[in-house]
């Protein structure tokens, strides 16, 4: 086959394998026939603007894309309503990106709007991208109403905004991915002092009724957040994030949340890492959770932490050296929009119904803690109906706290050498502490 060197705004119909070089397109190239392969061979396809796309695929079918290097669109890769895609070992640079300290990001911004970034994948469906570079730039691969992709060993670090995004996006794998250092400062002028690091930057986003996804064997780590999973809208809309499963990722050494997921219901953790964050796990009013076999070490405030959480499933994990390590709680119904929450959410105006079972907490400043704040509107305990049982807790300063928790367990777990106490009650009613080794 005849190599092509490729023209600005050209059309492909057919199979093609393009010239090796650099060339100045601006206004890029499209796909526009089914059933072919585009070979970039390693040519460079090159704008400053920064706007448009490198390369365009609309409503086709059974192409795949391969070797393409793409350099200063606004999506280097655009494919909308497309099937039977395959995108792999492209090096994609220099998208559009917003600039440092003035902006924190909105995460809720839809696929009219969307972030630039290298992929942008719109309605797309049983597809592969895989073995791309995607660094340094704002946004790695973003995903809207996508269903049955597959995102397998791409390099999306050191982006400022999300190395991966699913928005709207159901039913697909990411594997196999590194998504380290996706982070961002915050620092406006005219408010210094609401300085952040991290502005909602994260290796992995998961919002607006993303469910289903298997997120296994990605290293996450180093950014804003690692995962960062949202279930209720800006504008006061449930749309929660279902029956994702995690399993196997490293997502240590987050400055603010390992894994974050709010406002859902049913989301699987296991066998994953979230060392040396400020939270290891943030699960906020969301319920039926599973978190199970997970290491999670040295985080500064806790390793686990569900604010009007129920039903939550919290076993055999390793907890050593947090602040504390599994925080559980009602917050005051003025405080940080509970009461809001409670209207669409008014199960979550206790937490509930939540068991911690056969896990080890070793050098934790607390093992677990369980509280109901009391506040101005405080009108008696709200956390009830919890089982702490068959645990093992070590020089820890505390083993388990509760304050102002009723109708619970702490039954069966081991304690040895903590400093304080091993078990502390405040204003607790109908808590049962048999069968404890203390």
């Amino acid at each position: 086959m005849a190599l092509i060197v490729p023209e600005d705004g050209m059309v492909i119909t057919r199979d093609v394998t393009l010239q090796p070089g650099v060339y100045w397109l601006p206004n890029g190239i499209t796909v526009g026939a089914d059933d072919l392969v585009l070979d970039g061979n390693g040519a460079w396809v090159v704008s400053t603007l920064r706007e448009g796309h490198g390369l365009t695929l609309n409503r086709r079918r059974n192409v795949t894309v391969r070797n393409l290097h793409i350099v200063g669109f606004y999506h280097a890769i655009y494919a909308n309503a497309c099937e039977a895609l395959l995108i792999e070992r492209c090096t994609i640079r220099g998208t559009h990106e917003l600039p440092a300290l003035e902006v924190f990001l909105d995460v809720w911004r839809g696929r009219e709007d969307a972030y630039g970034g290298a992929i942008f994948l719109s309605g797309v469906s049983s597809s592969a991208v895989q073995d791309n570079d995607v660094q340094h730039q704002q946004n790695g691969i973003l995903l809207y109403g996508c269903r049955q992709v597959t995102l397998r060993r791409n390099n999306a670090s050191y982006n400022s905004g999300a190395g991966i995004l699913l928005f709207e996006s159901s039913d697909n794998a990411i594997e196999d991915n590194l998504a380290d250092f996706c982070c961002r400062a915050y620092e406006p002028s005219r408010e210094p002092q609401h300085a952040h690091i991290g502005a909602d930057a994260a290796a992995l986003v998961i919002m607006c009724d993303s469910s289903r996804n298997v997120v296994r064997r990605n290293r996450l780590r180093a950014s804003g957040d690692g995962v960062f999973l949202g279930g209720f809208h800006r504008d006061q809309i449930k749309v929660p994030c279902n029956d994702n499963v995690f399993e196997q990722n490293d997502v240590s050494f987050s400055p603010n949340i390992g894994f974050e997921a709010t406002f859902s219901q049913r989301n699987v953790f296991r066998n994953n890492r979230a060392d040396f964050c400020n939270y290891g796990f943030w699960l906020g009013w969301s319920s039926e959770s599973l978190v199970e076999h997970n290491r999670i070490r040295g985080n500064r405030t806790a390793g686990i932490a569900i604010e009007h959480g129920h039903h939550n499933t919290i076993r055999d994990n390793l907890f050593e050296r947090n602040g504390e390590g599994v925080q559980l709680w009602v917050n005051d119904d003025a405080n940080r929009g509970a009461g809001l929450f409670r209207q669409f959410f008014p199960e979550g105006a206790e937490t509930f119904e939540t068991v911690v079972v056969n896990n080890q907490f070793l050098h934790n400043d607390c093992g677990v803690h369980v509280w109901t704040e009391r506040g101005a509107n405080y009108a008696g305990a709200r956390c009830r109906a919890l089982r702490v049982s068959g645990n093992t807790f070590h020089d820890n300063r505390i083993g388990v706290l509760f304050e102002r928790v009723r109708q619970s367990a702490i039954t069966a777990n081991t304690f040895t050498d903590n400093l304080i106490a091993a078990i502390k009650l405040v204003g607790c009613a109908e808590v049962s502490t048999d069968g404890n080794r203390l």
